[in-house]
C-alpha cells in the first residue's frame, strides 16, 4: 500500500496516521479533514499515568523504570503480540511488520468516520483519540479471553485450550520441488482424504487433525513429523491435485507482495431502490446515545473471527447488533476454554449482541431474516461465495426489503481469485498475499503467523467499509453493498521493499526468568548494553545475550536504564496482563474517545 502524507488533522505515529489517511481518502468526503484525530502510543490522558507506572503483574513485577511504549515493537512486547506470534517456535518473536500501528490506523479511520456519521445525525463530536496500545490489545481480544478463562477454570478449559501449555509447532510444508505451501481443510473428511491421496501414515493423519483444527485458537500446530516428510516427497502439481480432489485447499507461500492497491480495502456498490430517510439520533434519555452509532441496528450472520469482530466493533461504536445463529446456537460457543458455559473466545467477540436462532436454509427461516432486516440499517455476513444468492438473501433481495440498507459481505478473497477460489481463511490469505513472508525477517523461511492477523484486520476493515457505506447513505439516501475481504485487509499492512535482516539484538533478549525487548537506541548502541552487563566484548552480540541470560529481569532493567537504554519486559502471561492495573483500564473500554 502506498502511503501518502496524512493531513494535519491526523497526528500520531507515522504508520498509523498514514494508514488512517489512506482509508479516509477512500471516503471521498472533504469533511474528514474537519475531525481532529490523535493516535497516541499508550491511550487517552487518563490511561497514560497507569501505563507510565511500573507494572504489577508477573511479567514486570516490582520493576523500574516504568514502561515506555513509544515504538511498535515495545507495544508488541508489552501487550503480548510477541508472545502469541512466538508460541509456535517456543519463544517470543516480534512481527517484522508494523501490525499494531496498522491496526491503530484503521481504528483512527473508524473513529473519524463514526464522528462524521454522528455529526450528520445531529451529534457534535469534534475529535477522536485512539492508541497503538489499545489497538494491540483489541487485536488480542480472543487470546486474552481464552487465557483468562483457562487460568480461572483450568478443569473446564481442557488441554486443547491453553496455548501456553500446548506443544510447539507450525503447520507449513515444503514440496519435493522446494516450494513452501500452506494447507487448509475445514473438516476431518477433507483432511483424511488429502493425506490418503499422498499415502501418509494413517496414525500421523489421525494425530495431526486435532492440533491442525485447533491452531486458529491456540497459535500452535504440533503436527507429526511424518506429515511433513510425506509432503517433502511430493511435487507441487501433485499436491494441488490431491487438494482439489479431497476438498482441501493448498497454496504456495509467496514472498513477493501483491501489487500496490490491489485489491482496494473495500468496494461500495449502490443498491437500487428508493431513498431512505436519515436516521435521527435517539433521545438523550436512551442509554448509550453519546456513541456515534447509537440508534442504528445491525443484523449479523457470521462465524469465526472476521465477521463477529466487525459486528463487535460496530457495537462498541453504539449500534444495536442482532446476531442470527442456527438452531441450537453457533457451534463455536462450545469451543474451550469455557466461561459460564460458553467459549471464552466466542464471548469476547459476541458479548452484548442480541441473538435470534433461525434456520436460514428453510423458507420460513429466510422470511424471518427478511423481517429482521426490515428494521435494520446494516446486514453483515461472511458466508462462502454464492451462498447468499442460493439462499435468496443477496444484496438486491434484501435491498428491496429495506430501502437504504447497507449490505456488507466480509469474504476471504472477494473476486480476486475467480468464482471458485480456495477456502478463504487467515493462513491461506497470509500465504498468498505475501504477508507470511513480510512478518518474518530475511533469515527465517516465509510462513504465516499462527496469530490470526488477517482475521483481525479483515474484521476491522469490514467494519470500516460499513462506516463508509453509512456515510454514503447519509449523503445520497441510497443503500450500498460494502464488500471487503481478508485479502484486501492484508494489503493494508505497509511493507518494506525487502525483508528485514535481523541480528541478535533485534530479537528479545532472554533473561534468567523472562525476556526483554531493547529500545532502538540500545539495539543500535551495543556498547551501552555491554556497560550495563559488565561485558567488554561489545562487538559480540552473542556475548551480550549470554550475559543477559544469567541475570533476572528485575536486576537487568535498572542496569540498562542507568546505561541510557530502556527495555520492555515481554509479556508471556496473557491472563496476568488482563489483571494488570496498567492494562485493565485499557481493556475495559472501547478503543476510541470522542471529544
Amino acid at each position: 500500500m502506498t502511503l501518502a502524507a496524512p493531513p494535519a488533522a491526523l497526528t500520531g505515529p507515522p504508520v498509523a496516521t498514514r494508514v488512517a489517511a489512506h482509508l479516509l481518502h477512500l471516503l471521498g468526503d472533504p469533511d474528514t479533514h474537519t475531525v481532529a484525530c490523535t493516535v497516541d502510543w499508550t491511550g487517552p490522558p487518563d490511561l497514560a499515568p497507569a501505563l507510565a507506572a511500573p507494572s504489577a503483574t508477573a511479567h514486570a513485577a516490582d520493576l523500574a523504570p516504568p514502561l515506555a511504549l513509544t515504538e511498535e515493537r515495545a507495544v508488541q512486547a508489552a501487550c503480548g503480540i510477541m508472545h502469541v506470534h512466538g508460541l509456535a517456535t517456543g519463544r517470543p518473536a516480534p512481527l517484522a511488520v508494523d501490525f499494531a500501528t496498522t491496526v491503530a490506523g484503521v481504528l483512527a479511520a473508524q473513529g473519524v468516520s463514526a464522528a462524521l456519521i454522528a455529526r450528520a445525525r445531529g451529534g457534535r463530536p469534534d475529535g477522536v483519540r485512539t492508541s497503538v496500545t489499545q489497538a494491540a490489545l483489541l487485536a488480542l481480544t480472543q487470546y486474552l479471553a481464552a487465557a483468562s478463562a483457562a487460568a480461572e477454570e483450568p478443569v473446564a478449559a481442557s488441554d486443547a485450550s491453553a496455548a501456553v501449555e500446548a506443544p510447539r509447532g507450525g503447520a507449513g510444508f515444503v514440496s519435493a520441488d522446494g516450494v513452501r505451501v500452506e494447507l487448509e481443510a475445514l473438516d476431518a473428511e477433507s483432511w483424511i482424504a488429502f493425506w490418503r491421496e499422498l499415502g501418509a501414515p494413517a496414525d500421523a493423519v489421525r494425530r495431526g487433525w486435532r492440533p491442525f483444527q485447533a491452531r486458529f485458537g491456540t497459535a500452535v500446530c504440533p503436527l507429526p513429523a511424518a506429515l511433513a516428510d510425506t509432503v517433502r516427497t511430493v511435487p507441487l502439481a501433485r499436491l494441488r491435485a490431491a487438494a482439489d480432489r479431497s476438498g482441501a485447499s493448498l497454496l504456495p507461500v509467496r514472498e513477493d507482495p501483491l501489487p500496490p492497491g490491489a485489491p482496494p480495502p473495500w468496494t461500495l456498490t449502490p443498491l437500487p431502490g428508493p431513498a431512505a430517510p436519515t436516521p435521527a439520533r435517539p433521545g438523550a434519555d436512551v442509554p448509550g446515545t453519546h456513541l456515534p452509532l447509537a440508534g442504528l441496528r445491525v443484523v449479523e450472520s457470521t462465524r469465526r473471527v472476521q465477521g463477529p469482530l466487525a459486528g463487535h466493533v460496530l457495537r462498541l461504536l453504539g449500534a444495536e447488533v442482532v446476531r442470527v445463529e442456527p438452531p441450537g446456537g453457533d457451534p463455536m460457543r462450545g469451543i474451550p476454554p469455557l466461561t459460564q458455559g460458553c467459549s471464552a473466545r466466542f464471548g469476547a467477540l459476541n458479548a452484548g449482541k442480541d441473538v435470534v436462532e433461525i434456520d436460514i436454509t428453510t423458507r420460513s427461516g429466510r422470511r424471518a431474516v427478511c423481517e429482521l432486516v426490515r428494521d435494520a440499517d446494516v446486514f453483515l455476513h461472511n458466508w462462502a461465495p454464492g451462498k447468499a444468492a442460493r439462499l435468496g438473501l443477496d444484496a438486491d433481495e434484501l435491498g428491496r426489503v429495506r430501502p437504504g440498507l447497507v449490505y456488507a459481505w466480509a469474504s476471504g478473497w472477494g473476486d480476486a481469485l475467480g468464482p471458485r477460489p480456495p477456502v478463504g481463511t487467515d493462513y491461506l490469505v497470509q500465504a498468498h498475499s505475501g504477508l507470511a513472508a513480510a512478518v518474518r525477517p530475511e533469515d527465517e523461511p516465509p510462513a504465516p503467523s499462527l496469530m490470526t492477523l488477517t482475521d483481525v484486520l479483515g474484521g476491522l476493515v469490514s467494519a470500516q467499509a460499513v462506516l463508509a457505506a453509512l456515510l454514503a447513505r447519509l449523503r445520497t439516501g441510497h443503500g450500498r453493498r460494502a464488500d471487503s475481504s481478508l485479502l484486501s485487509a492484508a494489503a493494508v499492512v505497509p511493507r518494506e521493499p525487502r525483508r528485514a535482516l535481523w541480528g541478535v539484538l533485534d530479537r528479545p533478549l532472554d533473561t534468567l526468568d523472562g525476556h526483554l525487548w531493547l529500545d532502538p537506541e540500545g539495539r543500535a548502541r551495543p556498547e551501552r548494553i555491554a556497560r550495563a552487563l559488565g561485558v567488554h566484548r561489545t562487538a559480540d552480540p552473542a556475548a551480550l545475550a549470554a550475559s543477559a541470560r544469567r541475570r533476572p529481569t528485575a536486576e537487568l532493567l535498572p542496569l540498562l536504564a542507568a546505561a541510557g537504554t530502556r527495555a520492555t519486559p515481554v509479556c508471556t502471561d496473557l491472563a496476568g496482563l488482563a489483571r494488570d492495573p496498567c492494562f485493565a483500564p485499557v481493556l475495559a473500554r472501547a478503543p476510541w474517545e470522542f471529544v
